[in-house]
């Protein structure tokens, strides 16, 4: 009886309308999940398609990771001035019209520039969906449909490998991008039926788009000099420019936050020794998962020679112990500290990525790099929780904005010099993709570097007691 009536109060604590609030703002995070670890699966597939190196269709990966770090912050302060439903509804009909645009791409350089696009409109998707229910739900279940929402970003992880693993196997790479399109539709179709617009009344109006551009202007042009500089020469002119216009843009860029009103980013917080630390420190933690998820998706099946599908099983390990380790995060961290927890996470990847590289059974292959995976679901999960501590309270929204940034731009220029690094120890960008010991040895400077985080963060939990705010 008791059970029946737990189960009727369950029931009770969302309405229909509820359901479709939480389901709306769900697909929309399930959706850039598994849009984003799909793709992984499919780069060797594509290459093959267009005749290219695998490793220069880096770009897929790091050019919409650019876009989306630098815009994010702009596309969440623009839901909340211009209001959350509005916003979010752009960007998914946005990232549905640029799926179509990227499954007709008839060259390499047409889907690389869709996907870059694509990656603006999923900084108005990803920042908003889990503002959307926090603005609808203002009591005590605010918790419990945030939880549902992460839990299906979660599952969207899990999904990704399977999902671009079986098409890109029996369908084809062109289907993994319109299989995008009904989710945006339903997604949007339920945000404009059942969630009303919201916006926060006290934000600001000031957009801060030029500080965007300069950032990932910069940061494009230099990773485009590591990217060709191989090919057309350290000291060719070609090279020389996109170094100094890159360098120069960044300058503009801290230069132009330092005098505007609403900065992007509160580079102040930079002058925050543990802030900064623990920042650092899980954007290594990215840096590390952007670069197994990658790399390892070009070894399993173009060194070890797997098909997608079976490649896309092996992954389901590592996408579901990072999205079981994200999910879990949050109870953790009320019982450990979330240093603590980063650290042992990141010394848990470094040490399962550095036995993986030596690994030689695949269903050893597969057991660890879950434990890889849930090491580095740790250790970014947390960042944004670790780093609250040591900011005060009127500066939370700000640290937010800067950690969120950093772990997706660190990401991206990660992905760019690594596919360098490989072309270069390999000897070839044609066979760079399929050397399994090259890869092997790019792997192993990513477990080093977990552990260098790891290490940073043991030194910042030591030095500071919990909950203490750093100067």
């Amino acid at each position: 009886m008791g059970d029946t009536a737990t189960a009727g109060t369950r029931s009770r604590l969302f309405s229909g309308r509820d359901r479709a609030v939480i389901a709306a703002a769900s697909l929309s995070m399930l959706l850039v999940q598994m849009d984003w670890f799909a793709l992984n699966l499919m780069l060797p597939v594509i290459a093959r398609d267009f005749d290219t190196p695998t490793t220069d269709l880096q770009w897929l990966v790091s050019g919409y990771m650019l876009t989306l770090g630098a815009l994010m912050i702009t596309g969440g302060r623009a839901a909340d001035v211009h209001g959350r439903r509005r916003i979010i509804v752009i960007g998914l009909s946005g990232f549905a019209v640029l799926s179509i645009v990227c499954s007709a791409a008839q060259n390499e350089v047409w889907l690389v520039v869709g996907r870059v696009v694509q990656g603006a409109t999923a900084a108005l998707i990803f920042p908003v969906a889990v503002a959307v229910v926090t603005a609808y739900f203002r009591d005590d279940r605010q918790g419990r449909a945030v939880a549902t929402v992460l839990a299906f970003s979660a599952i969207g992880t899990a999904l990704g490998p399977f999902v671009g693993g079986a098409f890109a196997e029996y369908v084809s790479w062109r289907a993994v991008f319109l299989l995008n399109v009904p989710f945006c539709a339903v997604a949007a179709c339920l945000m404009l039926r059942y969630v009303g617009e919201t916006r926060d009344e006290k934000a600001g109006h000031s957009l801060d788009i030029k500080g965007a551009c300069a950032v990932a202007g910069g940061l494009a042009a230099l990773m485009l000099a590591v990217d060709q500089g191989s090919q057309w020469g350290w000291g060719a002119p070609a090279t020389l420019l996109c170094l100094i216009g890159g360098a120069v843009l960044l300058v503009v860029f801290v230069v132009m936050e330092q005098r505007t009103a609403e900065p992007l980013l509160d580079l102040s917080l930079l002058r925050n020794g543990p802030f900064v630390t623990v920042t650092l420190a899980g954007s290594l933690s990215n840096v590390v998962y952007c670069l197994v998820a990658v790399l390892s998706a070009l070894y399993l099946q173009q060194a070890r020679g797997l098909p997608p599908l079976e490649s896309g099983l092996v992954f389901l390990s590592l996408s579901a112990g990072a999205g079981a380790a994200s999910y879990w995060s949050g109870r953790l961290a009320q019982h450990w500290r979330p240093e603590s927890l980063m650290a042992a996470g990141m010394l848990l990847s470094g040490l399962s990525l550095l036995g993986l590289t030596w690994v030689t059974s695949l269903a050893l292959y597969a057991a660890v790099f879950a434990l890889v995976g849930v090491g580095l679901g740790l250790g970014w999960a947390l960042t944004n929780v670790a780093t609250q501590s040591y900011v005060p309270a009127s500066r939370l929204a700000a640290a937010s904005g800067l950690v969120l940034t950093s772990l997706v731009l660190f990401g991206a220029v990660a992905v760019a010099v690594a596919s360098t690094v490989l072309e270069a120890v390999s000897g070839s960008a044609s066979r760079a993709a399929s050397d399994g010991p090259a890869i092997e040895g790019v792997l192993r400077v990513a477990a080093a570097l977990a552990l260098v985080g790891a290490a940073a963060l043991a030194a910042v939990a030591r030095k500071y007691a919990p909950g203490r705010v750093a100067p």
